[in-house]
């Protein structure tokens, strides 16, 4: 066993579980009309049941027949279509799934401490999922649509944009979209929207807590180099057969012989050395820091994205690298094996789930002592953008945007603090007075 903190077994990620097939070896369907369509319609079935006698079969069917329908349009058609290999059963998806049934279980229990049914938290947490599920999936298919998301075709593109469960989910999207969805399920039911929110906030925080493990499992959301003690390695191939996330990316940048290589003067411009380690096989190539790389292997270079290509393939083929500088200067840095790991990295995931947890515990402390609704999620909401921004600072996976020298992450969360900031300027004119009352034991 590693010095270091290792993630995965036998070299690999555990990204992808198991395998569940379209159908069992004695020729029984599973998707498609088979057996997770007939569950899924009992399911239903049982939850509509349930509402209608709270709240009548036209509000619940109004209320959850779309759901119904859409989700039984894709056990039947889309998954034997375009899963015909078996449904992948990802360590990210079962663990966002854990923490949203961790977080639907705390807020049924807080909500029927106040007066709020079982059913009603079912109907708005299934909102709040599927808008926070395609919030996060759509926040993370526009930040990456170029690197990662756009294939050779529209079928590919689309299979890329849909596989959430290999990860992808931005959470400042996730926070959109639920609350996009929040408001439109508390405007059909003519719901309290802020003494909701306020009742929710824990579950909302323990559901992340639970999804950053899924990302460490997965590789993504991964921070930076160091050397402190509980720093972590990622196995060289995640589950289906790539790089996994914080490889692929020491691997593309020059991390593995010693340099490091990123953007000198915008995206259309020659890479530049950013580093070059004491002592390693490139500082004794002649490789220095500053270096412009005009060509690697004999091909000539436009763009740090067409040499992190060239660096890889190098490396993969274990060939030595032949970099050409600006300068007309040829450095060789000698073939290398392909370390079986990542360099030693931060584990940002687990700091995330950390803060996470930590934030529920205030959220819940902090419920008894509101004296106005919205006081708890703008708490939230001023603690958390804060919390966000310093672990950016010790995550590599998100690149400055909009020349102001902070990730797209960083910048939402300082709008996000000034919005907070208002929000409490607006909450202390208001009369104090509590829709749902106050409720140790909901706290």
């Amino acid at each position: 066993m590693e010095s270091r903190a290792s993630i995965g077994y036998n070299d690999r990620m555990c990204s992808e579980l198991l395998r569940i097939p379209i159908t069992t070896a004695g020729g029984v369907p599973i998707f498609g009309v088979g057996v997770a369509l007939l569950l899924w319609l009992a399911f239903s079935a049982w939850g509509l049941v349930s509402m209608a006698k709270v709240v009548g079969w036209p509000a619940a069917l109004k209320a959850h027949l779309p759901t119904i329908l859409i989700v039984a349009a894709a056990i039947a058609l889309f998954i034997p279509r375009y899963f015909a290999d078996g449904v992948p059963v990802r360590g990210y998806g079962v663990m966002v799934l854990t923490g949203s049934v961790a977080g639907i279980a705390l807020a049924v229990y807080r909500g029927q401490k106040v007066g709020i049914s079982a059913e009603e938290i079912m109907g708005l947490a299934i909102a709040l999922f599927i808008g926070g599920v395609i919030g996060a999936r759509l926040f993370y298919v526009i930040e990456y649509w170029d690197n990662g998301i756009r294939k050779a075709d529209w079928l590919s593109t689309l299979k890329a944009a849909l596989s959430f469960t290999e990860g992808g989910l931005v959470i400042y999207g996730a926070f959109i979209g639920a609350m996009i969805g929040f408001a439109f399920y508390l405007s059909r039911r003519k719901l309290p929207a802020l003494a909701l929110a306020d009742l929710i906030v824990p579950s909302m925080l323990v559901g992340l807590a639970f999804g950053r493990i899924g990302c460490l499992l997965n590789g993504c959301c991964y921070g930076g180099e160091t050397t402190v003690p509980w720093a972590v390695t990622f196995p060289r191939e995640s589950g289906h057969g790539s790089f996994s996330p914080p490889y692929g990316e020491q691997a593309a940048i020059g991390r593995f012989y010693g340099f490091a290589i990123g953007s000198s003067d915008g995206k259309e411009s020659l890479p530049v050395v950013k580093r070059v380690d004491a002592g390693s096989i490139a500082e004794n190539a002649g490789l220095k820091a500053g270096d412009l790389i005009a060509a690697v292997n004999g091909h000539s270079l436009g763009n740090v994205e067409g040499a992190e290509m060239l660096l890889l393939t190098a490396l993969n083929e274990h060939e030595p690298l032949e970099l050409r500088t600006s300068g007309g200067e040829t450095k060789t840095v000698p073939a290398i094996e392909p370390p079986p790991r990542s360099r030693p990295v931060h584990p940002a995931q687990v700091y995330s789930s950390i803060t996470a947890g930590l934030l529920a515990f205030v959220t819940w402390a902090y419920y008894p002592f509101r004296r106005r609704d919205g006081e708890v999620i703008v708490l939230m909401i001023t603690l958390y953008p804060i919390a966000r921004f310093l672990e950016e600072s010790i995550r590599v996976d998100e690149p400055a945007v909009w020349h102001t020298g902070m990730s797209i992450s960083q910048n939402i969360s300082v709008l996000l603090l000034a919005v907070a900031v208002a929000m409490w300027i607006w909450l202390r004119k208001r009369p104090a007075g509590l829709a749902l009352g106050h409720s140790a034991a909901a706290g």
